[in-house]
């Protein structure tokens, strides 16, 4: 069987597991994929595909997203914007809207710089409206009371005395 064109992605995986200290068959166990199909994907035979990919990088303990770049199903810069989406959401040190805002800052900076916005520009564009309002209610909380709609303070209503 002739070699397939997936750059050096048998070469890489099995790199990574020597790197692992992991047998051919321990790493096709914990990856749930037979020991014949993960040899012929180190040997350059098979081309396997994205969920195989993460199966595999799951067990390595290594970026899905990096052994998607090697097997050719994601290009260099979606996989380096990808990978910084993630950190800002798996940091535990921020808060959700921290992260939302953190995210379109991040986008409008791209923007800025004439990288095309990916997908989740628009769920960024979608979260602004989020976020502003989460910046306003903590103003209001602040300054010691909600605010309307409209941004004003909407205090208690008062009636008048009878």
């Amino acid at each position: 069987m002739a070699s397939l064109n997936v750059g050096n992605l048998g070469e890489y995986l099995r790199e990574q597991r020597r790197t692992a200290q992991l047998s051919l068959r321990q790493l096709a166990d914990a990856a749930g994929v037979s020991n014949p199909y993960l040899s012929q994907i180190e040997r350059g035979l098979r081309k396997p595909s994205a969920e195989v990919l993460q199966q595999v990088a799951k067990a390595l303990r290594i970026s899905a997203e990096t052994l998607y770049v090697r097997a050719g199903i994601l290009d260099e810069k979606e996989r380096d914007e990808l990978e910084t989406r993630a950190v800002i959401l798996a940091d535990p040190s921020i808060n959700e809207r921290q992260k939302q805002v953190l995210l379109q800052i991040y986008e409008s900076f791209r923007k800025e710089n004439g990288f095309e916005t990916s997908s989740y520009a628009d769920e960024a564009d979608a979260d602004e409206a989020y976020a502003q309002q989460a910046y306003a209610d903590e103003d209001a909380e602040a300054a010691g009371g909600p605010r309307a709609a409209d941004g004003s303070d909407a205090g208690p209503k008062q009636t008048p005395p009878s």
